[in-house]
């Protein structure tokens, strides 16, 4: 899943360097437009609906996060 989910994010992301990055959005690289592409395009990728409630900062720090939080709604 995880190779996946940072497939899915380099192809659509190829400038963001993912894979060694903890803190993606509390280092201010992914901004709330990224984030709104990458709900989209991992929401279509595994065919998932992320609640409103789940859609924090938290869950989109690293690609570990984002994992968790698409494991917790497929």
């Amino acid at each position: 899943m995880r190779e996946k989910v940072k497939k899915v994010l380099e192809e659509n992301y190829p400038e963001i360097d993912f894979e060694s990055s903890t803190e993606l959005v509390d280092d201010g690289i992914l901004d709330s437009l990224t984030m709104v592409g990458i709900i989209s395009a991992l929401s279509m990728e595994f065919g998932v609906v992320l609640p409103y409630e789940d859609i924090i900062p938290e869950n989109f720090n690293s690609i570990d996060a984002m994992v968790e939080l698409i494991q917790k709604f497929s």
